[in-house]
């Protein structure tokens, strides 16, 4: 039998653990031994890797973050590490590599790929949706979902207290999460770092908006933005002329329930990717477009900024 292995580098999704459980089962179907790689490149690097059946995936797709762990590895940047990691690979036999990750972690398995021909296909997980060459990256809608329960709840003490709320989303230098949900939560303000904004320029309006009845302002913003969040509440205070306050949502975008569309994309993802290697694709990354599914090449995932959807961005224009 042939082995394949698994693992996840970077930040931890919901939608990891459905993948998991999938690749299990699916690579078993298809007549492999599965193997999970726990702790990212460093786990590759310690050995730390086991090989796996039904019994080890079972009840774990309703989870959030990921049972074989993650991590930032230092180390995998040294050609050193790289060959002892090869070196582990070699002795259990293992052939094909499955990562779920973002393009730094691309990055990295390209160039292992490069000096040691390991077969691999990546997949992208990562909230942020920032990975170029895809449309959607596992764990995103989870993370939306997140946010939206926190803007709706958000939303029930500013309009009882007559305040103004900065919510601020992660995306490192990508708005995607906080354009997503400014327009689907109706907020009345969306700063995101592809847009150059003045604050000024909504003053009139607001005060306007305030005088005709207004109780409360929703300002969804990107951790990228050139402003902090509290300064964005100075002004709502000293400009506009409401209390504001500051929710800083954090890391619990990241976790929660996986919902039912990254538990079917994991399901999808995992199914190309396995298949990809099954049929002679030793070295890509399986994207999700307009299109479908696609197998692209790291040199195209990594070379270049992810650009927001211009109809996404045509709807914060035209408000």
């Amino acid at each position: 039998m042939r082995n394949i292995a698994i693992l996840c580098s970077g930040g931890d999704v919901s939608g990891m653990n459905p993948a998991l459980k999938h690749f299990v089962e699916y690579a078993l179907q298809k007549g492999l031994t599965p193997f999970f790689i726990y702790d990212g490149y460093e786990g590759l690097i310690d050995n730390n890797i086991k090989k796996v059946s039904y019994c080890d995936v079972a009840g774990i797709i309703t989870r959030g973050g990921t049972k074989i762990g993650s991590a930032r590895s230092k180390r995998f940047t040294q050609k050193q590490y790289r060959i002892i990691a090869k070196q582990n690979l070699d002795a259990l036999g293992i052939e094909m590599l499955v990562v779920l990750g973002g393009d730094g972690s691309f990055r990295g398995l390209d160039i292992f790929y490069k000096e040691t021909s390991i077969k691999f296909c990546g997949i992208p997980a990562t909230i942020d949706n920032d990975i170029n060459g895809t449309d959607y990256s596992l764990g995103v809608d989870t993370a939306l979902n997140i946010i939206k329960t926190s803007i709706d709840a958000i939303r029930d003490t500013a309009s009882s207290f007559k305040r103004a709320f900065v919510i601020e989303t992660m995306g490192r230098n990508c708005g995607y999460l906080a354009l997503v949900s400014h327009l689907t939560s109706g907020s009345e303000l969306c700063l995101i770092p592809e847009r150059e904004y003045d604050l000024k320029s909504y003053e009139e309006s607001f005060k306007e908006q305030i005088k005709n009845g207004r109780r409360y302002f929703i300002a969804i913003v990107s951790e990228g933005i050139k402003q902090d969040s509290s300064e964005i509440a100075e002004w709502f205070e000293e400009r506009i002329g409401m209390e504001s306050r500051v929710s800083i949502l954090g890391h619990v975008q990241r976790g929660g329930n996986p919902t039912i569309y990254d538990r079917l994309m994991a399901y999808k993802f995992v199914t190309h990717a396995v298949n990809g290697l099954l049929q002679g694709k030793d070295e890509s990354v399986i994207c999700y477009t307009k299109s479908g599914f696609e197998f692209k090449s790291i040199e195209e995932v990594t070379s270049k900024t992810k650009e927001l959807d211009t109809e996404l961005l045509s709807y914060l224009d035209n408000q």
